[in-house]
């Protein structure tokens, strides 16, 4: 999606900046049933109609803390400084999901190791994260705020399902969640406001590529 300097000035006077073109983005790859303001129409059997299993929950949760973890390391090694002000923001979920794998484990599950969604995923963003800093901040902005909307959704549906109601860490944040989000918000368009009309477009253009890799993660739970 390319926009255009008086879109861009109209979305600066009226909207949240940068991040709402990064969700504007987004909403039009999200299928109706995943979002209200989802775009798309639902291809094949809405996630409200998936029938989960622990098997297939736990390769999910496994492979979504891989790429937690990529993310913690590319943040904490900060090849660009920008990335730094992404460190420590209360949004990371490596810590919640180990604690949530210990429990399975307690509970006689045996933890599969990561299988090649989570692994070709956590590959391309260390990758990417080292050349391109405006696509790799694309992807931790979805990959983030995807898990605190839809995520949750989904999380319910599923501990309804096969734990019982049981809530995971993956699930619970310390602090209040809205003023966690708003504060990386806020970091995003202060980032985003040292970047070119192009560069910021080239950030947009790589929100499928985001879909496509958690999209692969998340089906996870149905194997």
């Amino acid at each position: 999606m390319v926009v255009t300097a008086a879109e861009e000035r109209t979305s600066k006077r009226f909207t949240g900046g940068f991040v709402d073109e990064m969700r504007s983005v987004a909403m039009k790859l999200h299928t109706k049933d995943q979002a209200k303001d989802g775009e798309k129409e639902t291809q094949g059997k809405p996630w409200r109609k998936w029938e989960p299993t622990i098997d297939g929950y736990l390769k999910f949760l496994v492979d979504s803390k891989l790429v937690y973890d990529t993310l913690d390391k590319i943040l904490d090694k900060s090849d660009f400084p920008e990335y730094a002000e992404f460190r420590n923001t209360g949004l990371e979920r490596a810590g919640n999901l180990a604690i949530d794998l210990e429990w399975f484990k307690e509970q006689g599950h045996i933890v599969p190791e990561p299988l090649s969604p989570g692994i070709n995923y956590s590959i391309y963003i260390e990758e990417l994260s080292k050349k391109d800093p405006q696509a790799f901040i694309c992807h931790f902005y979805n990959t983030y705020f995807a898990h605190t909307a839809g995520g949750r959704m989904i999380g319910r549906k599923v501990a309804a399902k096969i734990l019982n109601g049981k809530e995971l860490e993956f699930y619970k944040w310390d602090g209040d969640l809205p003023q966690l989000l708003q504060n990386v918000r806020e970091k995003l368009n202060r980032v985003a406001e040292n970047w070119t009309r192009e560069e910021k477009n080239h950030c947009l253009e790589e929100t499928e590529k985001s879909f496509e890799f958690n999209g692969d993660i998340l089906h996870l739970i149905l194997a």
